[in-house]
């Protein structure tokens, strides 16, 4: 009888990050979310206020992603642990878009070439918190988008994880600071040779939409858009439109193709829009057999 594979996602209670734990029960895995909050608010994941009969299989576990000591004993006797966490938006930009800071003070912060991260996760003391930088404390891309993910890879390659999938992107946006994808490229690097006996995949989708998020759909509709005029001008605006211009993905099948990218042992590095699209294919056609 086979084993059941054990897997750990780190956001287990976020957009994806529940349906990547969905699609790991369908499995038959042993699944562990890990987040601040535990269980997620589900009608902000789905269209239910209610949890889905799948979540009951989940082990829903708080712990601090800043704080590696909460988390490192969930990761013992893992094969898999996913990192699908970070910011889209920093806490100045927010502030912008909500009115609560001047347009140029925010946004010239948030547009800033450099912001501080943590120290240095690979040189940092076993059991040692990550901590920000930033002389207001504040979350940056450097933090959530890079640091945490080389964090959480370091204690799941001392545990002796098999796979280790990282939630990159496929790229950034023109409303968005370069320093988001940058930070996202950096942790790939990273993680790739720091831990090169783990194998890493780096899954980089564009826009994610669901029914159950309503505004996601318009949202998708226009990338798609974009990413129609990016093939038809062959590419030359790529660079500039960043995920905008690639195709907009359901999140379950994001999900669907995490899940077969960690059952199969040739998978690793970067996964693209088409691979995404194919794995998620696989997954449908084997649980259908």
């Amino acid at each position: 009888m086979a084993t059941v594979k054990k897997i750990v996602v780190c956001g287990g209670n976020g957009f994806l990050g529940s349906r990547i734990c969905k699609a790991a029960v369908a499995r038959g895995w042993d699944v562990t979310s890990i987040s601040r909050s535990g269980a997620p608010t589900w009608s902000s994941v789905t269209s239910s206020p209610s949890p889905p009969s799948w979540a009951h299989k989940v082990t829903w576990e708080r712990a601090d992603i800043l704080s590696p000591r909460t988390y490192s004993p969930l990761l013992k006797n893992a094969d898999f642990v996913v990192h699908s966490m970070g910011i889209l938006l920093e806490a100045d930009y927010k502030g912008v878009i909500s009115g609560r800071e001047s347009p140029i003070s925010g946004l010239s912060r948030a547009f800033s070439a450099t912001k501080h991260g943590s120290q240095n996760p690979l040189k940092r003391k076993q059991d040692e918190d990550l901590k920000p930088q930033e002389k207001d404390g504040q979350l940056t891309y450097e933090i959530m988008n890079r640091d945490t993910a080389i964090t959480l890879a370091q204690e799941s390659n001392r545990e002796n994880v098999g796979a280790f999938a990282f939630i990159s992107a496929a790229g950034g946006a023109p409303v968005l600071p370069a320093r988001y994808i940058k930070t996202k490229r950096e942790a790939e690097s990273t993680i790739a040779s720091e831990f090169p006996r783990m194998r890493s995949i780096f899954v980089r989708p564009g826009f994610l939409y669901d029914s159950s998020r309503a505004f996601t759909v318009p949202m998708a509709a226009m990338t798609a858009g974009g990413a129609l005029f990016n093939k038809a001008t062959g590419g030359i605006f790529g660079g500039f439109m960043g995920a905008a211009g690639i195709k907009p993905l359901k999140a379950d099948v994001v999900a669907d193709a995490v899940v077969e990218a960690l059952s199969e042992e040739g998978i690793k590095g970067p996964v693209e829009t088409a691979e995404i699209e194919s794995l998620a294919q696989k997954a449908w056609r084997n649980g259908m057999l």
